[in-house]
């Protein structure tokens, strides 16, 4: 079936998402393996991504862990510079089915309040036809259930999706309601799967 509506997730497709990265870099890595060995942040973050709030979740794990308060504080105060860099291919791409009318989606894990200050910050956010956030949906990929409420919400049949995603059990999830999908591994693969499925022309996403 011919593509209907490309559906991006964000975090390591339009914009980096490394955390370690930052505490390699402000704290050492040395330091880092500590913290991520003895305290589990990624599951702290699920927590924010099904509508914990943001603030009060990572105060609360930085709270139970004296040892590390100010590191996983940080977690919050310094957020933006957890989630960065841009992906620019990966948003001239966005910007490109945008112009060309083609229907595009977000289905991202990511916190309500955090999405909000992302979305000041990196403006093409605000730049999907719907974007489908999981802290308002109260549940992440790859759980069934968000896939369903996408597809229920955008009327689109899930073998007119093309999903891409970097991780590959989300993809697993999604290709299993019959969604065509993406593995991300970097953005000219992606670039070239729109253009492979006549989405776009070459020309059209070049700098």
């Amino acid at each position: 079936m011919a593509v209907q509506a490309v559906v991006f997730d964000i975090g390591n497709v339009l914009i980096e998402w490394v955390p370690e990265r930052y505490y390699d870099r402000v704290y050492g890595e040395r330091m880092r393996k500590r913290l991520f060995a003895e305290v589990d942040l990624h599951g702290m973050n699920d927590v924010v991504d099904k509508g914990g709030n943001f603030r009060d979740t990572v105060y609360a794990c930085a709270e139970a862990n004296p040892e590390f308060t100010d590191l996983i504080r940080d977690w919050h105060d310094h957020w933006i510079e957890l989630a960065a860099p841009v992906i620019p291919q990966s948003v001239r791409c966005l910007r490109a089915l945008r112009a060309k009318k083609i229907t595009v989606f977000a289905l991202t894990n990511f916190g309500i309040e955090s999405f909000d200050y992302a979305k000041s910050i990196y403006l093409f956010l605000e730049e999907f036809d719907r974007a489908y956030v999981s802290g308002h949906m109260k549940v992440i990929k790859p759980e069934a259930d968000i896939y369903a409420m996408l597809e229920t919400d955008c009327g689109v049949a899930p073998e007119g999706l093309l999903f891409a995603d970097d991780k590959a059990e989300n993809i697993e999830a999604a290709r299993a309601r019959g969604w065509q999908t993406h593995h991300f591994t970097g953005p000219q693969g992606w670039a070239d799967r729109l253009v492979a499925e006549g989405l776009l022309k070459r020309e059209e996403i070049l700098p």
